[in-house]
């Protein structure tokens, strides 16, 4: 029988047993892939690509892949990013990324045969790019060089970032792909629904595209004399005006469509806000009817007269001979980009402090502020009803109309007010973002006025800290949310544009909107779809005192309030001829288009009493604590006004002070705030029955980005606090360092009036 066993091996090895080598397998290489959004595609890519750091060095330079896509150019690497200990993320942008309306030029150079050019949308490039350089419109320089990199795909990936950087229709803008995207699938990105606005704290910023919006902000500020006006609805009379609006209560539907006719672009007069003794401030543009002029004028004036309690006067400020125009700021812009970008330091150091003064800049943001402070006066003090006048009401007179805001209502001073504002005064009101911003590379329509406002809004931070909930890192990424081609805020002349374009859009693209008005994009108050909840608390001022908050004295808890017996006159005098403060000498004199002109007729019989009356409420208004609940008004010297370094000069390596600059006493009031905020929350604990458990969630939470470890919290400054703090200024071209020069003293805060030699000299 056979054994189901197998059979005993009989073979036997005298050889010792071999050691076999281990194979160890290759390792795997890393693919590197850009992190795309929803609707966005890549266009055109190359690999080893190498990021210049330095131009003096190639140490510290980052090999990867360059990526075009319609949205943004990607770079993509492993190499951690040298020098830098801290990165601020963007959730929509990487570290290297660039969104394409972020480009203002495209430079490719080739070494071997010393030839550089400008590349435009649809050009050719007839030699092999080695260089490739992006200009931006932040002010960065972004440089990457092809040496290793295959000829033909390093041209086509610089023809790609040409082309996609500079569309030539607005539906080629990234934004209508993303919402059609999102459109089709309707699932929410980062938690945020499109078209919300929300600003990712729970609190929800007004869009004043509903009646209701507006009817909220009439009975907020109490102009129980004006109505909301649903006479453009579906846009009927102008496609530059809101489809809601606010008008005085006395003029008729039918007497608005009647007028309508006379005014530059059909815009009518535009309520913007109430004071609490009933002057408005009323903006609209020119009338172009020479004959119904006087007639049309008087009836609308007599209109705001009858709304106002005590039926004053209308003061009318025409805003195009008073200020600069656009084409003005503009050539101001370019001169500072030169001189904080362009120009290498050690070239314009001796010259530098003039060169900035003949940029114009500051002197223009000293108008801006100036004259909106006149204005002040006229609300505040005079009673007067303000209408603003431009040539098409689109411009000029949004700046002025939010900066008197600003000044006479805290609300605006807070982060949802503040939204509420632009969306008001210059989203809704047609301020023609898509031209000024120069999404479509249009240079001749071009213009920085929104920044100059922020700039200007920046500098009644800087003077009050205090009195403003956000802080100068908001400001600033609120301008670069500008230059993101994803959020409707920004994208559109006006908001018939937005719901013109994007039903065109809608139904090229088979998209159902049933009964909406177009396509909703995604609103930049929705800060959540950029940033997480931590990042956020950047946005946060730590010396901001709201109306809640309290102060202990002799033990019990009182509301926070300075009144004149308890201010130190020590603290704050009166400044000697008011040279710190509104008006000088040379201002009390008559000057051409002076706003108290307009006022009245015989003005030159009252001129004495005018003067004598604004100089006197400035002078009271200075001699007294800030209200930080009132009225704040801009002191304008030239000591005063002051160039916002976090946003002009985060991306200059050079012009950075390490571990030092504005941030680090940010760093030392937002722990010194946590603690206040952890004592009140123990001493809360300690009154409330509830349990300790029940407790402990809160005292985790803080709504400072830097917190403090407990009580008794010493700990110093972190290393990676620099004045371009969040920002990383490395990956950007840099240029001999300025360090001891007369330039890195005026950053460090050296007075500026000082000659160079007397700054050479200082210790």
């Amino acid at each position: 029988m056979f054994s189901l066993k197998p059979a005993k091996p009989t073979f036997k090895s005298y050889l010792l047993p071999q050691v076999e080598d281990k194979i160890t397998p290759e390792p795997k290489i890393k693919k590197l892939e850009p992190v795309l959004l929803p609707g966005e595609i890549v266009v055109n890519e190359v690999n080893f690509v190498r990021k210049c750091i330095a131009t003096d060095t190639s140490q510290y330079d980052l090999w990867g892949k360059l990526v075009c896509s319609n949205f943004k150019i990607s770079f993509i690497t492993d190499d951690p990013m040298p020098l830098q200990k801290f990165h601020y993320k963007n959730l929509l942008l990487g570290e290297h990324d660039v969104p394409l309306t972020c480009i203002e030029q495209v430079v490719t150079v080739n070494d071997t045969k010393r030839k550089q050019k400008v590349l435009g949308p649809n050009q050719k490039l007839k030699f092999n790019p080695t260089e490739l350089i992006i200009y931006c419109k932040d002010f960065r320089i972004v440089r990457f060089r092809f040496d290793e990199a295959g000829p033909e795909s390093a041209k086509k990936v610089c023809l790609a970032v040409a082309h996609y950087s500079q569309p030539t229709d607005l539906q080629l803008l990234f934004a209508f792909e993303y919402v059609g995207k999102k459109y089709h699938n309707p699932a929410t990105v980062n938690g945020i629904d499109p078209g919300g606005g929300g600003s990712g704290s729970g609190q929800q910023t007004p869009l004043f595209e509903t009646y209701s919006d507006w009817d909220r902000e009439i009975k907020r500020t109490g102009a129980s004399e004006w109505r909301v006006c649903s006479v453009n609805e579906g846009y009927m009379i102008s496609t530059c005006l809101p489809e809601y609006f606010v008008v005085p209560s006395s003029l008729a539907d039918q007497d608005l469509k009647l007028y309508s006719y006379s005014f530059i672009g059909r815009r009518m007069p535009l309520w913007c806000w109430n004071h609490s003794n009933g002057s408005a401030l009323v903006r609209m543009a020119n009338i172009k009817d020479v004959l119904q002029q006087r007639k049309i004028d008087q009836r609308i004036c007599n209109a705001i007269t009858r709304s106002h309690p005590q039926r004053s006067d209308v003061l009318k400020s025409d805003l195009d001979k008073c200020l600069p125009n656009i084409q003005e700021i503009q050539a101001a812009f370019i001169k500072l980009k030169q001189l904080c970008v362009n120009e290498p330091f050690d070239e314009t150091e001796e010259k530098w402090l003039s060169s900035l003064e003949n940029t114009h800049w500051l002197e223009y943001v000293r108008s801006f502020l100036k004259h909106s402070a006149e204005l002040v006066y006229m609300l505040d003090s005079k009673h007067v009803s303000v209408v603003l006048q431009e040539d098409e009401g689109r411009d000029l007179s949004c700046f002025v109309a939010s900066l008197i805001q600003v000044m006479l209502d805290p609300y605006f001073r807070t982060i949802v007010g503040f939204q509420s504002l632009i969306q008001k005064e210059w989203v809704m009101a047609g301020y023609q973002f898509l031209d000024r911003c120069n999404h479509l590379k249009r240079a001749d329509k071009e213009s920085p006025l929104f920044l100059m406002f922020l700039d200007s809004i920046w500098q009644l931070l800087e003077q009050y800290p205090s009195a403003f909930e956000f802080s100068e890192t908001y400001l600033t990424i609120l301008y670069d949310s500008t230059r993101i081609s994803l959020f409707g805020t920004f994208l559109f002349n006006c908001p018939h544009q937005r719901v013109k374009q994007s039903t065109e859009f809608a139904i090229s693209k088979n998209i159902q909107l049933g009964d909406e008005k177009g396509l909703k994009f995604p609103s930049v108050w929705d800060w959540s779809l950029q940033f997480t909840r931590r990042d956020r608390m950047l946005f946060h001022n730590p010396w901001y005192i709201g109306k809640s908050a309290s102060c202990v004295q002799n033990g019990s808890v009182k509301s926070f309030k300075r009144t004149k017996k308890n201010y130190s006159s020590t603290l704050r005098g009166i400044p000697p001829s008011l040279k710190n403060g509104i008006i000088n000498e040379q201002e009390f004199l008559p000057r051409r288009n002076s706003l108290i002109l307009k006022l009245k007729p015989d003005f030159l019989q009252q001129m004495d009493s005018q003067t004598n009356s604004m100089e006197q409420y400035f002078r009271e208004w200075f001699s007294k604590p800030v209200d930080l609940h009132g009225v704040i008004l801009p002191r304008l010297s030239g000591t005063h006004i002051k160039l916002w370094k976090l946003c002009y000069f985060r991306w200059v390596p050079e012009a950075q002070i390490n571990n030092g600059g504005f941030i680090t006493a940010f760093h030392k009031i937002s722990v010194l705030t946590d603690q206040v905020d952890m004592l009140n929350q123990s001493l809360r604990q300690y009154k409330s029955s509830s349990s300790l458990q029940a407790n402990c969630s809160e005292l985790d939470q803080s709504r400072m980005y830097f917190r403090a470890n407990g009580l008794n919290d010493t700990a110093g400054t972190p290393d990676f606090l620099s004045s371009s703090f969040p920002f990383s200024p490395i990956g950007n071209l840099c240029r001999r360092s300025i360090l001891g020069t007369p330039l890195s003293k005026f950053l460090s805060g050296a007075k500026i009036w000082l000659s160079t030699e007397t700054l050479a000299n200082e210790d």
